[in-house]
């Protein structure tokens, strides 16, 4: 089953967004971003929460807990 870092990933890929779009986004800097989708960190909450909303996905589906977005 695929992680948050991997689901980030693919969905800002698929979308053809860049790290410092989504940074942007979020209020965070690059290397914040950087380390979500690597897995380093985890987003605080309000962030799952901006990052389902913009990809229009659930917080299930973006943390791992669902394939059905």
């Amino acid at each position: 089953m695929e992680q948050l870092g991997e689901r980030l990933r693919k969905l800002r890929k698929d979308r053809k967004v860049l790290q410092q779009t989504m940074a942007d986004e979020l209020g965070v800097s690059l290397r914040s971003y950087q380390f979500y989708e690597s897995g380093e960190y985890d987003p605080n909450l309000p962030n799952l929460i901006a990052l389902a909303d913009y990809f229009q996905v659930s917080l299930d589906y973006l943390v791992g807990r669902s394939d059905e977005p």
